[in-house]
């Protein structure tokens, strides 16, 4: 065998994915049919529960300066993040390029080859792999390995070879976008309603700013058709600012088509990212949430490939973020509708204004568009409220041991955590599970410790937690009190023990 991942696409889904392999212990190789990243980026930001992952693997701070988003909205609605209850503000002005050169780094320190020129040209399913046909520089050869992975966007040569349909809503609505230089736009962060359409203006770097025009009259428009001059004419029409002297660094079009995978995983064959949804662009949730299918895959194809996972725990992927993609899709729908639509929708966007000063119906909306509210079945008979939810990554320990710690920098192996507090320490119930856990400690780290308090008077989640086991990706799947002992809980997400020397921090 060649490797025993495959991951076609080297954007920052397939990236990410791959360092995710590497630090579970799986062999990957990744394979790109580009010869160097675009430089282009549809995405400048990306969601709250994004930002945490990347903390997790200490990957936030490789991106150096970056502003953290200070509006809460749904559709260009305001939220009032002094009503939530947790905190959903993302970070903007950071280009996908920035990102995807940042992640190229860090899999390239762990050792992950990355071949460019190099496409995809099909697979076939074997008896104990799949031969993947790729085609580079020297010709066409036959690769073989465990798992092929597709991160390859959303034409997905992956997808359509292993035959997985790919339904939605076909485009109705054209967009332009734009980088330019030199104009010194007014900001528009979340965008503004305008006679005949609607624009927003972000600033990047370098004195340049991101412009995303939408005419109430543009059908869906080909990127490759679109000249500068139509896009500078289309925003002095709708913002009476000429933007003409300007120098464009990069201009494109996209549509509000949407559509999502049938299956996230054929067998041997898995999708993540774009591959597996596209929509319109919403509160930079499309990066974001390719970034999470990463996450969520990583750790279990790799311990799939190792031999010690359960064999229903990569069918855990498919259940846990087809879902997730779906309400993706029905909110950037629903946004869309809100943000795109003329003034008849006035009275839709008036209602919803309403609605979201009640902290019920504003935490919804904001924890759908930040992701900080997905929630896993994680198939545990519990009463208690965070079991399924992520773990939040700012909480901090203080350890038995001495020294403070944040629960991101427990995640950066991309291990399992077994976490004990004080509060648990006269429940023998909770001794005994920790006990337990110890026979997983070679895929799971034991910690002991005391919650220090989270800074926000309004946090009771804390409470909830006196012991918890936390899979790689940063979810609860198992927390006392609430029910019963976590062996099973074990079992299901870390397949069999193997009894070792505690691993204490």
């Amino acid at each position: 065998m060649d490797s025993e991942v495959i991951v076609i696409g080297a954007g920052p889904v397939g990236l990410m994915l791959a360092g995710e392999l590497k630090l579970g212990g799986a062999d990957v190789v990744l394979y790109e049919q580009r010869s160097e990243p675009t430089g282009e980026s549809r995405g400048i930001g990306f969601t709250r529960r994004a930002a945490e992952v990347f903390d997790q693997r200490g990957l936030l701070e490789r991106l150096g300066d970056y502003e953290i988003g200070d509006q809460v909205h749904f559709g260009g609605v305001r939220i009032d993040s002094a009503i939530l209850d947790d905190n959903h503000a993302g970070v903007r002005g950071v280009p996908q390029s920035r990102i995807e050169e940042m992640l190229g780094a860090w899999v390239a320190e762990l050792g992950v080859p990355v071949l460019r020129e190099h496409a995809f040209r099909g697979y076939r399913e074997v008896a104990d792999g799949v031969l993947v046909d790729i085609e580079g520089p020297a010709g066409r050869t036959e690769r073989r390995c465990a798992y092929l992975v597709g991160c390859d966007g959303g034409r997905s040569a992956v997808r359509q070879a292993a035959g997985i349909d790919f339904p939605g809503v076909p485009a109705t609505r054209g967009m332009y976008v734009a980088d330019v230089r030199g104009c010194n736009i007014r900001p528009r962060v979340i965008g503004e309603r305008v006679p005949g359409g609607m624009v927003m203006a972000i600033k990047l770097q370098d004195g340049i700013d991101r412009i995303i025009i939408h005419p109430d009259t543009l059908e869906p428009r080909d990127a490759g058709a679109v000249s500068f001059a139509e896009i500078a004419d289309s925003w002095q029409e709708l913002t009476g600012e000429s933007i003409h002297h300007g120098e464009p660094t990069w201009i494109s079009a996209f549509t509000n088509a949407t559509r999502q995978a049938a299956e996230y995983r054929r067998g041997r064959v898995l999708l993540a990212g774009d591959a597996t949804h596209i929509h319109i662009p919403a509160g930079a949730q499309g990066l974001s949430t390719g970034v999470q299918d990463a996450v969520n895959l990583g750790w279990k194809l790799a311990a799939t490939v190792r031999g010690l996972a359960r064999e229903d725990l990569l069918d855990s992927y498919h259940a846990e973020r087809h879902p997730a993609g779906a309400r993706l899709l029905r909110n950037t729908l629903a946004q869309a509708a809100i943000y795109l639509a003329g003034p008849e929708m006035d009275p839709l966007r008036s209602v919803l204004g309403e609605l979201v000063r009640y902290p019920e119906p504003a935490r919804h909306l904001a924890g759908m568009v930040s992701a900080v509210s997905t929630r896993y079945d994680m198939h545990c008979d519990s009463t208690n409220p965070m079991l399924g939810v992520r773990l939040p990554t700012d909480w901090q320990l203080e350890l038995a041991g001495g020294g403070r710690v944040r629960v991101a920098e427990l995640l950066r192996p991309a291990r399992g955590l077994f976490i004990t507090t004080h509060t648990a320490s006269a429940d023998s119930r909770v001794e005994d599970a920790s006990r337990l856990a110890a026979d997983w400690s070679d895929r799971i780290d034991l910690v002991h410790g005391r919650w220090l308090p989270s800074g926000d008077p309004t946090d009771d989640k804390q409470a909830s937690v006196h012991a918890a086991l936390v899979r790689p990706d940063g979810y609860l799947a198992w927390v006392a009190p609430g029910g019963a002992g976590p062996a099973e809980a074990l079992q299901r997400w870390f397949g069999s023990a193997r009894a070792e020397l505690p691993s204490l921090i």
